[in-house]
């Protein structure tokens, strides 16, 4: 069960699925599609019905358990950042590169496609 404690209202600037990871966007008050690793990633869209298009409101769960969707296999306790599309992936940088994550894997994930449980609790992490 998910367990969402904060979330925060913003505009789309381009279309999100659902279960993504989004970064700021254009403006104070946009959000947009996570798509690399050193992004400063804020949160998870988990909307009904799935997905938000551009423009729209959307709620991003800044603070709690959600919900996100697996860019690859993901082990469970792993720390998570975005792969090119918003999906979750394993925090892996080189040496002396930092990736941003947005939190702690608390399901694994056995392939690209599954959505499972994090806690939210972003920081960066140095290869």
């Amino acid at each position: 069960m998910a367990n969402p404690l904060l979330a925060v209202n913003y505009v789309a600037d381009a279309a999100i699925p659902n279960n993504r990871l989004v970064r700021p966007g254009t403006g104070d008050r946009n959000v947009a599609l996570a798509t690399a690793a050193t992004d400063s990633i804020i949160g998870v869209v988990n909307e009904m019905p799935p997905g938000i298009a551009t423009g729209e409101r959307v709620d991003v769960v800044r603070v709690g358990i959600a919900w996100v969707e697996a860019g690859a296999a993901i082990t469970r306790g792993a720390l998570i950042t975005s792969d090119g599309v918003g999906r979750a992936v394993t925090a892996a940088p080189g040496v002396g590169v930092n990736n941003r994550i947005i939190g702690v894997a608390d399901e694994s994930a056995s392939a690209a496609g599954d959505v499972i449980r994090f806690t939210i609790e972003p920081g960066s992490v140095q290869g």
